[in-house]
């Protein structure tokens, strides 16, 4: 597999808002977590999982 380089993470406003699927900020979220794992480091945690890992918190 080749080396995957660290993702720039795009300027503020290289979203327009309009809901684009899939959002440059997907894009570099996505190439993040696979250059995380890469490197040996722990992938980050998507907005869902951090929500029901609150979500159980409450219970």
């Amino acid at each position: 597999m080749p080396e995957i380089k660290k993702p720039e993470r795009p300027a503020d406003d290289d979203c327009c808002g309009g809901g684009c699927c899939p959002c440059v900020w997907d894009y570099y979220h996505d190439q993040l977590s696979l250059w995380l794992e890469q490197e040996g480091k722990q992938p980050l945690e998507t907005s869902s999982e951090q929500s029901s890992e609150n979500d159980s918190v409450y219970r």
